[in-house]
């Protein structure tokens, strides 16, 4: 049984789709011989907490606190509000106050690569510690926040442990990256550390293809790509929603406002008295001003349901009952990596999906591969027009359903013995 050390900032009661990739690796790894010990904050700050996600933790597995001084503390006295936003990664495109673009400035030039970074030295310091007083194998490093991966290189510098980096997300080609306001010698330093952790980590895994990539032209290291996944331990019945609803899970931030679909829905409800008393739209997590607005100048606010944060299991019975389901990403080239963790709960659903992204996202891949639903462009407006009627017209007629294959893969104790092999071959 190799005994792997896991630094995670996101760990129950964390709330939110970062903590649940490592939660279940955590579950599942016994049975691929490998134990867990999980290093985390001690008093963290966490954007959003779920304390029904406690329960999920496994039994017997050693949990290792510490605690962190975060500014996100001193930020609150300021403005808690612009804090929790920041913190959750809601940057609006036109920043509200001076308070916010100044909290985004120091952020950004200050905190290099993040808020996290003051955790590092003491970590390190604790670690070593505990590392030559226990039998570990390897470390293992999850980001964002990206300052994880710093505590991996120093212990891999210091005590030259076998240390794998994991990227839910990029670093410097994340979404929000260019509006932390960044000066050039902080942007440099950025992608210095970046490279230094691609370069030292013995593996890099990243959760799409598009990741993958983009850190080869920065390392020759290997890169294994282990994406986000479903889990089957969760009992739900499915009870359909009587009206004719599109559920999204999750946060849509201000740059993830597909004012095309607002208005492809828009114009559907005016041409058909039917669809416009049958149709809801329900938005389940946070909901930024921006496409509140864009809403309302849509004339759609009163067929939108905005639930708000809600408990994992709360998110997936919204799932299972939705009659379609609706993934949305940000029209850039930067976001054609990204593969939200609900992709795969969707999948398990078994609920059509309609999913807006850039043109050569990795979702459309997957989507297609699973028949699970349809992928479009933010230009393919008549062609979205035509699916949401269609599944209109199946809808009205009982006939609304997907028969998708292939997801097995996609499941989370499929995908954690994909990474116990990993990390197997790392050594």
């Amino acid at each position: 049984m190799k005994r792997v050390l896991i630094i995670a900032y996101y760990w129950p009661p964390a709330g939110g789709p970062g903590v649940q990739r490592w939660l279940k690796f955590v579950t599942y790894f016994r049975e691929f011989g490998i134990e867990p010990i999980v290093y985390t904050p001690e008093n963290p700050h966490y954007p959003l907490v779920d304390n029904h996600i406690l329960n999920e933790v496994p039994k017997g597995i050693e949990v290792i606190k510490q605690p962190i001084k975060e500014p996100y503390r001193f930020a609150q006295l300021f403005s808690k509000k612009k804090t929790k936003q920041i913190s959750s990664g809601i940057i609006t495109k036109k920043q509200a106050s001076i308070v916010e673009r100044v909290m985004l400035w120091v952020r950004g030039n200050y905190f290099i690569p993040d808020a996290r970074i003051g955790w590092v030295k003491p970590s390190v310091k604790y670690l070593k510690e505990y590392i030559s007083l226990n039998s570990i194998d390897a470390v293992i490093t999850t980001g964002p926040p990206h300052s994880m991966h710093l505590i991996g290189l120093d212990l891999k510098k210091d005590l030259n442990i076998t240390w794998i980096a994991d990227f839910r997300d990029p670093w410097t080609t994340i979404h929000y990256h260019k509006s932390l306001q960044l000066s050039d010698s902080s942007e440099k330093k950025h992608k210095q550390l970046e490279k230094e952790v691609l370069q030292n980590a013995n593996c890099i895994v990243v959760t799409s293809p598009n990741t993958k990539k983009e850190f080869q032209d920065i390392t020759e290291q290997p890169i294994e790509v282990i994406t986000n996944g479903y889990d089957t331990n969760h009992s739900i019945e499915t009870i359909l929603d009587d009206n004719f609803t599109l559920v999204h899970i999750g946060s849509l931030l201000s740059g993830r406002n597909p004012e095309v679909l607002w208005k492809v829905l828009s114009e559907l409800c005016l041409e058909n008295e039917n669809f416009a008393n049958d149709f809801k739209l329900k938005l389940i997590g946070a909901v930024s001003k921006e496409v509140i607005d864009s809403l309302k100048n849509y004339q759609l606010v009163e067929n939108t349901e905005v639930v708000g944060y809600v408990s994992h299991q709360e998110a997936l019975q919204f799932q299972h009952n939705a009659q379609m389901l609706l993934l949305i990403e940000m029209n850039t080239v930067e976001t054609r990596s990204i593969i939200p963790g609900k992709l795969f709960e969707y999948l398990l659903a078994q609920r059509p999906i309609v999913a807006l992204g850039p043109e050569g996202s990795d979702i459309e891949a997957i989507i297609s591969e699973t028949n699970s639903g349809r992928f479009f462009n933010y230009e393919d407006e008549l062609q979205l027009k035509k699916e949401i009627a269609y599944s209109y017209q199946l809808y009205s007629e009982g006939k609304l359903k997907v028969v998708s294959n292939g997801i097995e893969k996609y499941s989370r104790r499929e995908l954690t013995q994909k990474m116990a092999e990993t990390i197997k071959r790392s050594f």
